[in-house]
């Protein structure tokens, strides 16, 4: 056996001990992984449309404070009172 088998050897011995010790060794693993797979996309598109609406939120809030500045400014004040 040549050193190269060798590396190839302890390589793939390595990774099946981890696969083993993360509990992805068994025939349902490929879909765990496609399950995880989908949870994490799924969370990252929460987290977008979070922030999304953080963000509108943010400019509707300050569109309606110039609105009001404005509103005042015109004169508005004196309509309230």
């Amino acid at each position: 056996m040549n050193r190269e088998e060798m590396l190839s050897q302890a390589a793939e011995l390595g990774a099946r001990r981890v696969l083993a010790r993360m509990g992805l060794d068994d025939a349902e693993a490929q879909n765990d992984l496609s399950e995880l797979r989908q949870l994490l996309q799924a969370w990252r598109d929460a987290k977008a449309s979070a922030r999304k609406a953080a963000v509108e939120w943010v400019v509707r809030a300050a569109l309606a404070l110039l609105l009001l500045g404005i509103a005042f400014r015109l004169g508005a004040a004196s309509i309230l009172k």
